[in-house]
């Protein structure tokens, strides 16, 4: 499915396994401790639901999710460094959300950094609820750092 944004040169696709070496040098910017290629090459060999944004050829972020028993959990998303505070973070979420709608899924979930506030202040904005903490989730320079788990509530009962 590739969703075309209107007035926009902008399409979201299916990611394929060509695209793995532009996503890993968004990656190896984006992140002290990235992804590795396999990982990515392995979500995509077991069906993950693996997006990408692109203007033309050209991918400006990705996002790679679980989907199961009713539950969607975002496992990274992320967009280039030179395409960021442009709307397209949230143009991804946002299309996260209408897929989740789509498919009648009751929640999203992901972890966030909690020393990353712009992507809280962004997931905070759509709807998104911090719900827990993952404990030394994430590797840090100073050992681990804690993840917070944030959910949106898809279904109106909750």
């Amino acid at each position: 499915m590739v969703a075309v944004i209107q007035s926009s040169p902008l399409d979201i696709r299916a990611m394929t396994a060509d695209d793995v070496t532009q996503i890993m040098s968004i990656e190896n910017a984006s992140y002290p401790y990235p992804w590795t290629t396999s990982i990515f090459t392995e979500c995509l060999r077991v069906g993950y639901v693996c997006r990408v944004l692109c203007e033309q050829q050209h991918i400006l972020g990705y996002v790679v999710l679980s989907v199961a028993v009713q539950e969607c959990h975002i496992l990274n998303v992320c967009v280039a460094d030179h395409a960021r505070d442009q709307g397209n973070g949230r143009l991804l979420i946002r299309y996260v959300i209408e897929q989740a709608t789509r498919l009648q899924l009751n929640t999203i979930y992901l972890e966030v950094r909690p020393t990353n506030t712009h992507a809280i202040g962004l997931y905070h904005s759509l709807g998104f609820q911090r719900i827990g903490v993952r404990k030394d989730y994430y590797p840090a320079d100073n050992g681990r750092e804690d993840a917070w788990v944030m959910a949106l509530n898809m279904s109106p009962q909750w």
